[in-house]
């Protein structure tokens, strides 16, 4: 493939000064750079490959290189023949594809690339941070579903500066420490290391004039208001997620998200387990004995359960499909599970005393001999 000529690129001779290449980088980046021609893509290439010649240009060491026919065509220490470091070589392509390969697309210093450099692209879309936020609702609630409000502080796009930082009537200028690139390196020779620009903070920009609204941050401070759709069946401390609610983006990047924490009042009644409810259902000793029918209450009313004659404290009966919806899985239910606890008097009438003497008479057995039979 041809080699491109740097210097056609930057408009210069090929025994310019490097102060001359560098007035000449400067021009032309004022001239393509993306901020100053948004939506041209064609300005958008140029000044790509802009920037790619004057990474060779500008460094004496890459110059001389490129000036022997080494980082281009396969010659001595270039970049052409992919042999080394894990590259390909140039795939055929245009100019800017060409520059790609060079700075861009290798894994090593001799295959492929420069490695970890990237294009100057300008300031890269940045996605929004997430919000959370918790709102409190009744059991029942959490058993129907609700709507319920909610106000959220958050960040806004300036309506002064429409989010761009500067103080309307001017405009962020490119910064001259990485010529707009928003990064830039440290090293020796043909090796280096890219880091975001310090004086830029990787925004390729420098606001010289901030916005009096916002102060150059592009966002102010709101309170947004929704009303969030909390699903059937949520528990305390389900989250609900609410896409593209949460703060914006930067330079064109989407929205975060917010997720709301569901809090839950407790029931008297119900204990939530999981997708299941539990219920502790009072029984007196006589229906526990001879077995009872009783009511208990359901999450739609009333039903009745029949107690089994000798039923023991703790035993458990199961409602199935009775039970709150599940989350995820339309159309199911959970399950209640009623537990009998064994109503005891703390205190007797001297009626009743008599009673359970004369109960006590007539009971056989001893409920404790199991415990012996073992050990004699």
């Amino acid at each position: 493939m041809a080699r491109p000529d740097l210097y056609k690129t930057l408009g210069v001779d090929k025994k310019a000064s490097a102060e001359e290449i560098k007035k000449a980088h400067r021009k032309l980046v004022r001239q393509y750079h993306p901020d100053r021609n948004p939506g041209d893509t064609a300005a958008e290439a140029k000044f790509k490959e802009v920037q790619a010649a004057y990474d060779v240009l500008g460094d004496p060491e890459k110059r001389k290189q490129y000036d022997r026919g080494g980082l281009f065509g396969g010659g001595a220490g270039g970049f052409g023949g992919g042999t080394a470091g894990g590259g390909g070589g140039f795939d055929a392509g245009s100019f800017s594809d060409i520059f790609s390969n060079i700075f861009g697309g290798g894994t090593g210093p001799a295959g492929g690339g420069a490695g970890t450099r990237r294009g100057p692209t300008g300031p890269r879309p940045e996605r929004g941070g997430d919000l959370e936020a918790s709102v409190s609702i009744s059991f029942q609630q959490a058993i129907d579903g609700a709507q319920v409000p909610l106000q959220v502080p958050t960040s806004q796009t300036c309506g002064t500066c429409r989010g761009a930082g500067a103080k309307p009537g001017t405009s962020p200028t490119i910064c001259p420490r990485c010529s707009g690139r928003g990064i830039e390196a440290q090293g020796q020779g043909l090796f280096s290391i890219s880091q975001p620009c310090r004086r830029c903070e990787g925004t390729g920009t420098i606001v010289e004039h901030p916005c009096p609204t916002c102060g150059g941050s592009g966002a102010t401070r709101t309170v947004k208001k929704y009303r969030v759709n909390i699903p059937a069946g949520v528990q305390d401390g389900s989250k609900v997620r609410l896409a593209g609610k949460g703060e914006p983006g930067r330079h064109g990047g989407p929205p975060g998200d917010l997720y709301v924490l569901t809090r839950v009042d407790p029931s008297p009644i119900f204990r939530r387990k999981g997708d299941n409810l539990e219920v502790e259902v009072p029984l007196s000793i006589p229906e526990a004995m001879r077995g009872a029918e009783v009511e208990v209450p359901t999450l739609d009313g009333r039903k009745t359960l029949r107690v089994p004659a000798g039923t023991k404290h703790g035993t458990v009966q199961r409602l199935r499909g009775a039970g709150p919806p599940k989350l995820g899985a339309t159309g199911t239910r959970g399950d209640i599970h009623y537990r009998f606890v064994i109503d005891v008097p703390t205190e007797l009438s001297k009626e009743q005393s008599e009673a359970v003497e004369r109960l006590q008479a007539v009971l056989t057995g001893d409920p404790r001999a199991q415990l012996f039979e073992a050990t004699t």
